[in-house]
Parts: C-alpha cells; structure tokens; sequence
C-alpha cells in the first residue's frame, strides 16, 4: 500500500479564547485548545468522565476567523493533521508535544445553556476552510443545512 493518511476530526468546547498573533510576514496564527469528554460506566457501576485536552493550531483565514468568532465554551468541530513538535524550555529542558494544525473548522454554537448551540440545542452551522469564504463571516444563528441534521439517511450521497 503507497502512501498513509494523517487526520484528525475533532469536537469539543474551547477551554480558552484564542491567542491571535501576527508574523511579520502579515501571516495570522491562532492557537486554542479543545476538550474531548469520553463518559462510560465503570465496573461499580459509577459514572466516569474522561477529558482529553487538544492543542488546536490555525493559519491565515482560519486564524482570522477564530479571533473574530471564537469564545471560551465554545463548541467547535475541527478537522486536521497531528504534528509533533520539538522545543527547549525555560529551563534548558528538551520538551515535545502534539498539536493539531486545522485545515477546517466549523463553529458548532457556545457554550451548553447559552442558547448558541451547546447540549439540548442543535446550534448553529458556521464553516471555514482553509480559505476564506468571500465576504461572509460564520454566524451561530446560520441554520443547520438539512444535509447535515441528525438522522438524516438519505442515500444520495454522492460517492
């Protein structure tokens, strides 16, 4: 087999706003990170909740998107590659660590109970690729596309 597949698909609530900083170049990066929740029952019967936090990282349109819509508690989905990165710390320390570099994201509503798309409410429909779309900004208020709602089997898919 020729070739491998590097990609992430993520859901979660941010855990903080974005940090937007600006090369010299002009190029925007945001940086966030996302909490994943797993929750099972455990041999005693308690419930568990497992939370693994992930280092989201975004570049020019997504960048400036996430600084302009994204907000602790937000819900978002993510789509991506893993890179591993290398640096010394403060204390001359050798230090490694995963980041997601997103190539798509969709902003999925705001925080549980605030009425933008958290549990219990289907949310809004927000997407930015890679490039941004022209003139149009994500809004959490955007209808979900009927092609995208829950439940929907239709078998026209088109591969």
């Amino acid at each position: 087999m020729a070739g491998s597949v590097n990609k992430v698909i993520l859901i979660g609530n941010l855990g903080s706003d974005p940090e937007v900083r600006y090369l010299e170049s002009g190029s925007a990066v945001a940086k966030f990170n996302i909490a994943t929740t797993e929750s099972y029952t455990n041999k005693s019967g308690e419930r568990v909740d497992n939370t693994e936090w992930h280092r989201i990282e975004l570049w020019e349109g997504l960048a400036k998107v996430a600084e302009k819509y994204l907000k602790k508690g937000n819900q978002v989905y993510i789509e991506g590659r893993i890179r591993t990165d290398s640096w010394t710390d403060k204390e001359g320390q050798q230090r490694t660590g995963v980041t997601i570099r997103a190539n798509s994201m969709t902003l999925l509503g705001g925080p549980a109970g605030s009425g933008g798309g958290g549990e219990g409410n289907n949310g809004g429909y927000a997407q930015q690729s890679s490039a941004p779309r022209s003139g149009q900004a994500p809004r959490s208020s955007d209808p979900i596309p009927p092609s995208l709602a829950a439940g929907n089997d239709d078998d026209d898919l088109p591969f």
